[in-house]
């Protein structure tokens, strides 16, 4: 496994959760697929974070600073901070959501296109 194929699986994620972002009217689904979107970024964070580990970690254990490590586990508090931003996303979403189905009694979003009930 190599940073390529890592970037490949990430890639593919992306453009599937853009994919369904882009061409489906149900808002549950268009949550899933921005979650989706999230995941692959946060694969591809971790991935750049593990192939590109700073070559002083790979070899004196000693000499490794405090500067080292942040810098090889920067993607990791990358993908930490998305996974929360996301939860946060996915309750404000759903949150609207069910305001929505109860006022309108549908969660497709081509039927929101105006803000009176």
């Amino acid at each position: 496994m190599n940073l390529e194929n890592v970037l490949l699986v990430s890639a593919i994620i992306f453009a599937i959760g853009l994919y369904g972002a882009l061409t489906r009217r149900n808002a549950i689904i268009l949550l899933m697929s921005i979650e989706l979107m999230f995941n692959a970024v946060n694969i591809a964070a971790v991935g750049f974070s593990r192939y590109t580990v700073p070559t002083a970690l790979a070899g004196d254990p000693v000499a490794v600073t405090a500067d080292m490590v942040q810098t090889a586990l920067s993607g990791h508090i990358f993908a930490l901070f998305i996974i929360a931003s996301a939860a946060a996303e996915v309750a404000l979403g759903l949150a609207l959501v069910i305001a929505i189905y109860r006022q309108r009694e549908t969660s497709d979003v081509s039927e929101l296109d105006t803000l009176r009930g």
